[in-house]
């Protein structure tokens, strides 16, 4: 089963101050498989981080397909979508999608555990037991059982961000995606962060990663997908991708980051 499949999705930011339109993505075609941990990389401006935010609603798009677990959930024409899926039946589809920023986005007010249990509570109707007990598993799972208690301000960067790959992962989502989850950080702390994703796609957690790590990108990735200027010029396994790209634009692309 495809868990993520989109179909020629388009979509123009219309400047202001008298700035013409851009069109961002370009009939952006890409599938994931269950199970798969697909990488995007690319210059920045490239479109890929718009193109993650239309998979959970963040950016309407104006044209495309967009199927989540097989289902299509959104065909729009014009800016026009065609599907009709009552509110609940969207919201029950979307929920199956996490999302991990650049900035941690943590609630600055509440303590590591209550950032975790705050969604499962309130939108999966957990237990507050149930959902403190979810929540400490979690924790120990990205190594920070010993941060129940504290507040973000009082983590590093790349705790901060562990603490929020946790918080994704306590609403049980089927497909995670990242939206260059080390990028905000300081480079001694990126490691922890990508061994806790590494960790996540050893499990067989479904993966959608938009990085500048390209070490992330060969060693954990089932697919590479390189976007430049809002389209997809080549995907292919990393193997293929990082020793023999097939498209120049991907090549001068690599040897600048490598």
């Amino acid at each position: 089963m495809s868990m993520i499949k989109t179909i020629d999705v388009s979509k123009t930011f219309h400047g202001k101050n008298g700035r013409g339109p851009l069109e961002v993505l370009k009939k952006v075609s890409l599938t994931v498989e269950q199970r798969e941990v697909v990488c995007i990389i690319g210059p920045s401006g490239a479109g890929k981080s718009t193109y993650l935010r239309t998979l959970n609603r963040l950016e309407t798009i104006d044209s495309g397909k967009i199927y989540i677990e097989d289902k299509l959930l959104f065909d729009y024409t014009g800016g026009v979508n065609s599907v009709h899926l009552s509110h609940q039946e969207l919201h029950t589809s979307l929920l199956e999608v996490g999302m991990v920023f650049q900035n941690f986005n943590l609630f600055p007010h509440k303590t590591v555990i209550e950032n975790l249990m705050l969604s499962p509570v309130h939108v999966r109707k957990l237990s507050p037991e149930e959902a403190r007990e979810k929540a400490n598993q979690l924790l120990d799972r990205v190594g920070l059982s010993d941060k129940v208690d504290v507040y973000p301000s009082q983590l590093s960067g790349g705790q901060q961000q562990r603490v929020a790959i946790a918080r994704a992962l306590s609403m049980e989502p089927k497909i995670m995606l990242f939206d260059e989850p080390t990028s905000a950080l300081d480079p001694e702390l990126v490691g922890e962060v990508l061994n806790v994703m590494k960790g996540l796609a050893q499990a067989g957690m479904t993966m959608l990663v938009v990085t500048h790590e390209m070490g992330f990108a060969r060693e954990a990735a089932d697919k590479v997908v390189f976007m430049f200027e809002g389209s997809v010029l080549e995907t292919g396994s990393p193997d293929k991708i990082f020793s023999s790209p097939d498209n120049d634009r991907t090549r001068q692309f690599l040897q600048s980051v490598l």
